[in-house]
């Protein structure tokens, strides 16, 4: 592989960037490796073992070298500026509706820190300062964070942690999470993702304070009369007039004159009827018998 035309004169730095320049197409064995960059195979060996070290390259199921999380760290970086911007005004309103502390925290290596912040004014509340850096293994705002990783890196992390897989299964399934005195005694916190560009989650936005207000249901207590009710079908929604049902249009039941006995028996009821004249044999249950029902009226 020829990289004369964007050498930058420093040999090392130029290997190490074919080698990314490589997985960038996707996950490659060492010997494709070798066979795109034109490396010797014990250099890009050295270099790409090196990349993983430091999280710039990792390897997928199958042992094949693919682009790591390191790098779409320092790319979500390059956006924190204008996402401090937007989480401002975000942050401000949330406490107004809530009543409590919001934060939003953004993880970096194995920890996660807090960088925007909005207070409640008065009375007790959780003070999470700006730059604060809390661990990973405990917090609604951790279990949000860690639960979009890749799992090698979700079994790390769950070594100690105050929560399990399974609850991280459960924040993926439902995009919220909640702590009670996980990180600290006496708090409760309720957290959402943040995501970026492609879905991917870049932080998490929190509302955290004392559990005599939030008590050990966080997610629960902070849902007030503004939050939408979750949605139903168009049909519960559909006001009961909007829902009549169309008439339909069926022919009218023409009435069939009855035969010819029935109308001599309707005769024979009117003023000055003369009546039927029962057939010899015929008995009065009989000609009961073969009375029409009054349904076929």
């Amino acid at each position: 592989m020829d990289n004369s035309s964007s050498s930058s004169g420093v040999g090392v730095l130029d290997k190490t960037m074919s080698v990314l320049d490589a997985l960038e197409s996707g996950p490659a064995s060492l010997a494709q490796l070798v066979q795109i960059t034109g490396l010797a195979r014990p250099t890009a060996h050295r270099l790409a073992v090196a990349l993983e070290r430091h999280r710039m390259v990792t390897r997928d199921s199958q042992g094949r070298f693919v682009l790591g999380p390191r790098l779409g760290e320092l790319s979500i970086a390059t956006g924190e500026d204008r996402l401090l911007a937007v989480a401002a005004p975000v942050l401000v309103q949330l406490r107004d509706l809530t009543g409590e502390s919001a934060q939003l925290y953004r993880r970096q290596g194995d920890l996660r820190v807090c960088v925007a912040a909005s207070e409640r004014s008065s009375g007790l509340r959780d003070t999470v300062p700006v730059g604060s850096e809390l661990p990973m293994n405990a917090g609604s705002a951790a279990q949000v964070l860690l639960a979009w990783e890749d799992s090698d890196r979700i079994r790390r992390s769950l070594v100690g942690a105050r929560f399990t897989a399974a609850s991280l299964a459960q924040v993926r399934r439902r995009r919220w999470a909640q702590s009670v005195a996980e990180r600290e005694q006496g708090v409760a916190s309720v957290s959402a993702p943040v995501s970026g560009p492609g879905g991917r989650v870049i932080g998490a936005v929190s509302v955290s304070g004392p559990i005599e207000r939030l008590t050990r249901s966080p997610a629960a207590s902070t849902r007030r009369p503004w939050c939408p009710p979750p949605r139903r079908s168009a049909s519960h929604c559909t006001p009961t007039r909007a829902r009549t049902r169309r008439p339909t249009t069926t022919p009218p039941r023409t009435r069939t004159p009855p035969p010819p006995q029935e109308r001599a028996l309707a005769a024979s009821a009117e003023p000055g009827g003369r009546g039927l004249r029962r057939p010899r044999g015929a008995s009065a249950r009989g000609s009961e018998r073969a009375a029409p029902p009054l349904d076929s009226y």
